[in-house]
């Protein structure tokens, strides 16, 4: 993996989580991923488990009031910043609006941690966020 496919696979993510279109999301993932949305949690083991949990279904233990973004209502933009052979570093933001084409809401910035298999597909994710001060 080089910048450039790192970056590719980064667009691909954002546009998956704007489709929430189950094939979409697995195509960039291996069967065996593991994937956390934040530092400290048990991954989530295999395409299938990540999948049901993107899309608020599964085994996986959101927050009581947590539900797939509603579409139209965030954006996204993620750059490579660090590729070592299969591990890559990325940083940007995550932009949530009060509701499709509304004002601001929240800015996260985001640190995303990978490793992709010989395929191009991500075999591990470690999400790390905050919210940008109002």
């Amino acid at each position: 993996m080089d910048r450039a496919d790192v970056d590719h696979w980064l667009r691909a993510y954002i546009e998956a989580w704007k489709s929430n279109d189950r094939d979409q999301i697995g195509a960039l993932f291996s069967d065996d991923v593991t994937y956390r949305y934040h530092p400290f949690d048990e991954p989530i083991v295999g395409r299938k488990a990540l999948v049901d949990s993107w899309l608020g279904e599964g085994d996986y233990d959101h927050d009581d009031d947590w539900a797939p973004d509603e579409k139209g209502t965030y954006e996204a933009a993620y750059r490579a910043v660090a590729v070592d052979g299969e591990l890559a570093v990325a940083t940007g933001t995550s932009t949530y609006f009060t509701e499709p084409g509304g004002a601001v809401r929240e800015i996260f910035h985001n640190c995303f941690v990978m490793r992709f298999d010989s395929a191009g597909l991500c075999r591990d994710f470690t999400e790390w966020f905050m919210r940008r001060p109002s």
